[in-house]
C-alpha cells in the first residue's frame, strides 16, 4: 500500500550522501538541485554523462553523482 508522501531515494553527491525523490534522471536532478544546467557537468557512477543523454540517464538508489560547476575567469 501506497502512501501520500513522496518516496525518496539516497545517493551520494559530490561525496555526500542526499535524499533526493525517486524517479528523476539528471536533468531532473539538477533543476530539483537548482543548478544551473548550463555551467556543470556531470560524472555518474564513474562515467561522464553529456548533456544530450541526462534525459535518459535515471538516477536510482545508490547512484554515485559528482557534478562540477563552470567557474568564469579571466584577465583583470
Amino acid at each position: 500500500m501506497e502512501t501520500a508522501q513522496a518516496k525518496e531515494i539516497e545517493i551520494m553527491l559530490n561525496g555526500e550522501k542526499r535524499h533526493v525523490p525517486a524517479n528523476l534522471d539528471i536533468e531532473g536532478l539538477l533543476a530539483w538541485l537548482q543548478m544551473d544546467a548550463s555551467r556543470v557537468a556531470v560524472e555518474f557512477n564513474g562515467s561522464i554523462i553529456r548533456k544530450p543523454s541526462w534525459k535518459a540517464t535515471h538516477v536510482a538508489s545508490g547512484s554515485q553523482v559528482e557534478v562540477v560547476w563552470f567557474v568564469g575567469g579571466g584577465r583583470a
